[in-house]
């Protein structure tokens, strides 16, 4: 199985748990600079790679007047500006051709959008940049779907991939996670990402917004570092109720260590059984 690189940061076959993890959107740099500086700082502490996160444009929006962020001139000055403070590797979506380009002069993973992972044009121009790709699997698609979405990234001979799972569409306003389909992505062959944030999302609940249900993001993080992934995907925000977007399914700075702590000892004790596991069963 593959792995994927994004600066300094590799997760994969054999490679410690890492955190993908920002504000949903750019509101503003010094936002980005506090969440990425502890986020830094409390992943650091458990020994986790981190990748900061966060959109400069979210054009997938429940109402026209949502919040999209600051656009992609702005937003990618910000994302740079947080990488030269922080020193830590980035990811943003990209939502058209036009914009990949300028993105990945910044960033080192450029993120293809659930609703778009079936745009042969977007996929394939991310990868034709040489950066991680991260293709984030449809609230529509079944995991074994995916392999097609993948084998458009390679077409180019980029085979710096991951994928993500971020629950699947399960009646109206309702998102859930299928674990199984966490191995069936690992089985094609890349680095395997599970957004525990995006999957309690509860998208168009609200009217106007979606909403979510965020109390529920510590059971998923645990479920799925047990059943196995590669990077744990997260939205966080000092005050996610006044965030000016994904208010209700993001995750408060306050909770990350707990949660990510967690996640971090059940990996150690899976690698830990596993290394004993000839030991246990070996027989006098």
């Amino acid at each position: 199985m593959a792995t994927a690189r994004a600066g300094n940061v590799e997760f994969g076959e054999g490679k410690p748990l890492a955190l993908i993890a920002g504000p949903c959107v750019i509101e503003s740099l010094d936002l980005c600079l506090e969440v990425g500086q502890t986020v830094m700082d409390i992943a650091s502490r458990l020994g986790v790679p981190y990748i900061f996160k966060s959109s400069y444009d979210k054009a997938n929006r429940t109402s026209v007047h949502s919040f999209r962020g600051p656009g992609l001139d702005k937003g990618l000055e910000i994302l740079a500006e947080v990488k030269s403070k922080l020193q830590v590797p980035l990811l943003t979506d990209v939502h058209e051709v036009w914009q990949v380009k300028p993105a990945s002069e910044v960033v080192d993973i450029l993120q293809i959008p659930a609703f778009l992972c079936r745009q042969t044009d977007l996929i394939v121009a991310a990868a034709q940049t040489g950066r991680c790709v991260n293709i984030k699997k449809g609230q529509f698609q079944a995991p074994w779907d995916m392999k097609n979405s993948i084998e458009k990234a390679r077409s180019t001979g980029n085979d710096n991939i991951c994928v993500t799972e971020r629950g699947v569409s399960f009646g109206y306003n309702t998102l859930v996670v299928d674990m199984t389909s966490l191995p069936i992505l690992r089985s094609l062959g890349c680095a395997v990402v599970f957004d525990a944030t995006h999957s309690v999302q509860r998208p168009g609940g609200l009217g106007q917004c979606s909403g979510g249900v965020r109390e529920f993001i510590p059971h998923l993080v645990r479920a799925a570092v047990a059943v196995g992934i590669d990077a744990l995907f997260m939205e966080v925000h000092p005050q996610p109720d006044k965030a000016l977007c994904d208010a209700a399914s993001m995750l408060s700075l306050a909770e990350l260590p707990g949660v990510l702590s967690d996640a971090v000892a059940i990996r150690e004790a899976l690698e830990r059984n596993r290394a004993e596991r000839p030991t246990l069963y070996q027989q006098d």
